[in-house]
């Protein structure tokens, strides 16, 4: 790590300055969403702009929503942008929402790090990679950690892991901070893969795939059983349909690679995946009634 004995400054003035989302797929938006009630400007950056002005749309369509139902500002200030100097300029939070795949998301960060302003905070959204995994090489290595997010704005947790080498004073910035945003911060206390609930829900998943791919039930009785049982309206199957195959397999494999074993459901997510199946977003995945 370079430049850990550099003493950081935590952003002022934040609620005049922009936040920036890196990514604008389902959870990118979602979370430019959130982080929109105050009126503060957000910025979603996407190498592609056309995803980017996708997200902006969807912002602009259901934020009036959001506002009503959680509070908020109804002034709006959004962009969409591709180029990401532009996207980072005086931001106070930058936070990543892209694939699962560490190549990318390190080098993102290396980006980040040279590109955002000195005191912005850079935040993880991944759902499997520890923020630690991010910061060899970083110059700013103390305002990294990871800042989970569920599917808001129906789901609003949000879970904050230090990288191991976080500021303690952003953590402590971020759960003052995002309950203003209609966000219920929760605050990982150790090292933990998957965080909190990612690490329960992983067992849970890991098993459902696998009885559907050894033919024991079908992904229909799994999740009615799961419903009937824990009186649960979120189901296994239903639930990764939403976060989407290709997600599920990427968080999978990297689960499997940590604990030294085989992902033996592997085959079957990539069998969905190949005839374009991905859940919710493509129309159809473990269910076929999307419309």
């Amino acid at each position: 790590l370079k430049g850990t004995d550099m003493t950081y400054a935590l952003p002022v003035n934040t609620a005049d300055r922009p936040i920036t989302i890196i990514g604008g797929g389902t959870l990118g938006r979602r979370i430019a969403l959130m982080l929109s009630l105050q009126g503060a400007e957000v910025r979603v950056y996407d190498t592609s702009l056309a995803v980017a002005r996708a997200a902006v749309e969807y912002i602009a369509t259901h934020r009036h929503r959001a506002v009503e139902e959680l509070g908020g500002s109804p002034a709006v200030r959004l962009a969409a942008k591709d180029n990401l100097v532009e996207a980072l300029r005086d931001s106070w939070l930058v936070v990543e929402a892209v694939p699962e795949k560490l190549g990318l998301k390190q080098a993102i960060f290396a980006d980040l790090d040279q590109l955002a302003a000195p005191d912005a905070v850079l935040a993880s959204n991944s759902s499997s990679f520890s923020s630690a995994e991010f910061v060899g090489g970083l110059s700013s290595p103390e305002r990294v950690l990871n800042m989970h997010f569920y599917m808001p704005p129906e789901v609003r947790s949000v879970e904050l892991m230090s990288s191991g080498h976080t500021d303690p004073g952003i953590l402590e910035l971020l759960m003052g901070e995002l309950p203003k945003y209609a966000l219920k911060p929760h605050l990982v206390r150790k090292q933990s893969t998957g965080f909190i609930f990612n690490r329960i829900w992983a067992a849970i998943k890991r098993e459902s795939l696998l009885v559907v791919a050894e033919g024991v039930a079908e992904p229909q009785d799994v999740d009615a059983l799961f419903a009937e049982v824990f009186k649960a309206e979120t189901t296994p199957f239903r639930f990764m349909d939403e976060v989407g195959l290709d997600v599920v397999l990427d968080i999978e494999n990297h689960y499997c690679e940590v604990a030294g074993i085989e992902n033996k459901s592997a085959a079957m997510l990539q069998a969905y995946i190949a005839k374009g199946w991905l859940g919710v977003k493509s129309g159809r995945g473990f269910y076929n009634d999307y419309s």
